[in-house]
This record gives C-alpha cells, structure tokens and sequence, in this order.
C-alpha cells in the first residue's frame, strides 16, 4: 500500500521543506531557492504556523550565508524578524540565541592592510564592495532585530546584546569604520570591556588625533546617558589595556577633560561643571556633538533645562535618520 500523500492545500512539517531546500542551495540554484524559501515560508505564515516558518527562515538564511550568498542571505534573515513581529513572538533569551545563531553566519572576513600593487588594484575594489554588502546586510537585519526587541518587552532602547553584536559587526568589516556609529551601539549595549578593547584597537591604527576624540567621545555617549558607571569602567579598562600593551596613552587637553568631567560629576558640582566646560571650549568644538552630549548631562545631573526642550528630541531622531 502506498503512503498517502498529504492532501492539496495541507502544509506539511517544515522540516521536509527544510531538508529539500537545503539540496537545492547545496545544488547551486541559490536564487531558485531564495524564491522556494519565501514562498513557502509566505505560506505557514498564512497559516499562523508561525514557528514553522522562522524554522524555514532561519534555515535558509543561515545556508545562504554559509554558501556566501550575502544578499540572498540577508533578506531572509529579515524575513525571520518580520515573522517574529507578525507572530507577536515575545523577546526572550531563547529568541535571541535564534537571531544570534543567524547573526554568527555571517561572513567576517579580514580587510587586506597593505597598500596594493597595480595588479591587485580589482582585488582590493571587489573585497571592499563585499565587505560593504557584508555590513550593510547584516546592520539591516539587526537594526530590524532590535526594533522587534524594543516593541517585545526588552529594554526601551533594544536589546543590549543585539547593539553589542551590530557594534562588533560594523567594527570588523566595515572598510571605513564610522567609530561614531560603533559607539552609539556599544552604549546602548551591555559589554563595555569589549568596548574598551575596540577602542584601544583603534588607537593602534587611527589617524593622528583621532584616538582621543574617540575615547572623548564613547565615555560622553556613555554619561549622557545616564550611565556614570559603565563611563568610568570604560575609562579604567582603556588604561588597564594600553598599560598591558605598553602603548602610550593618549595625552591631550580633551582626555584631561574627560578625567575631570569624571571626578566632577561624583559630586553636586554645578559650578566647577560650568567651569570645565568654559575652560575647555576650545577642545570641546574639535567634535559638534560634545555640547550637545554636555548639555544632556547638564539636564541629568544638575536639572539644567536646555534652552530648547526638544533639543535632545530632535538630536535623537537626526541620529535615526541617518541610519541608526
């Protein structure tokens, strides 16, 4: 007697089209299984067999990946994150090892770092328009991860591990790391060692003069914040780290306002604050953004009203338009 085939219409286990899928990317029809990928997984979403279709998505993003298929990849990783919103999946650390098994497929692929040779000038052109694939595939599936996080009962400003893992991904590949966007995400993570050893990484390699703006820069995001603590944990690490490497640690006016700003704010220190700020202002305009930054720190340490309340407001949404 012959099996009986499942009716038309019935969708079967998901992992039968898991497994056929899987033969057709390892066949080589990458984009012939991106489509069967989202069709299918269009059809248990209409089902409301929810968990059956991030199963499908997660698979076929991860192979995709793993087969270099970046831009296939990427797309049905988002895929995965439009399910959880559609299937009102709640954030929780099972979830989220979900999104970071998909996540660690993604390619990290080190960036050449001598000069080239006339005949390695096409090599150079197409490892850098990779990488940027890379960054730009995997930044689009995990800013969409962590709006997810902030609608599904994570922390207001998303999930701290998912900023962490965005924050490392722009770092490592990126051809021109934008330190400011890596900082953004690291403050609003949860792993500020890791935090400080990047920014000591970068000191290594950066331009003259960028190495203190840098740290400036992280430990201010850091106390705007709120967050006096990890600022401090920060600042300590960096001197552990470079003392461990026997490298110099950067010497400038902006690093001694840094140091002062610190031992400042442990106390109700208005004046000394106005002071510092009046003090340094030469050095504080080397970046736009650290008055901004002080002026929120004003707000929350001494309950100083900016002149324009929405100031901060409008600082934070330019941000997202600009990508974050």
């Amino acid at each position: 007697m012959s099996r009986e085939r499942p009716r038309r219409g019935v969708l079967p286990p998901a992992q039968e089209n898991i497994e056929k899928l899987q033969k057709v990317v390892e066949g080589g029809d990458y984009y012939g299984a991106q489509q069967m990928y989202k069709s299918i997984s269009a059809r248990y979403v209409s089902a409301q067999r929810y968990s059956e279709a991030l199963d499908i998505l997660q698979s076929g993003a991860c192979i995709q990946l793993k087969h270099g298929q970046i831009t296939c990849g990427a797309e049905l990783a988002i895929l995965f994150v439009e399910t959880l919103v559609k299937g009102k999946v709640p954030y929780d650390d099972e979830t989220l090892d979900r999104v970071r098994k998909i996540y660690k497929t993604f390619p990290q692929i080190p960036l050449p770092q001598h000069l080239p040779d006339d005949d390695e000038m096409q090599q150079i052109s197409e490892a850098l328009g990779a990488a940027k694939t890379r960054v730009e595939g995997c930044s689009s599936f995990l800013k969409a991860a962590i709006k997810w996080s902030v609608e599904s009962g994570a922390h207001k400003n998303g999930s701290p591990e998912l900023h962490v893992m965005l924050a490392e991904y722009i770092y490592s590949e990126s051809p021109e790391v934008d330190m400011a966007r890596v900082s953004y995400h690291f403050v609003r993570g949860n792993n500020p060692k890791n935090f400080a050893s990047i920014l000591v990484n970068f000191t290594e390699k950066c331009y003259p003069g960028e190495d203190d703006l840098a740290i400036a820069r992280a430990t201010l995001m850091y106390v705007a914040s709120g967050n006096l603590r990890d600022a401090n944990y920060l600042m300590d690490e960096i001197k552990k780290e470079v003392a461990s490497k026997q490298l110099d640690f950067p010497q400038s006016d902006l690093i001694q306002f840094i140091i002062y700003l610190l031992q400042t704010l442990q106390r109700d220190a208005l004046p000394l604050f106005n002071m510092l700020r009046a003090s340094y202002k030469t050095s504080l305009e080397r970046e736009p953004t650290f008055n901004e930054l002080l002026d929120e720190i004003a707000e929350k340490f001494y309950g100083v009203r900016r002149r324009n309340p929405l100031q901060g407001v409008f600082g934070d949404i330019f941000k997202l338009m600009g990508g974050e």
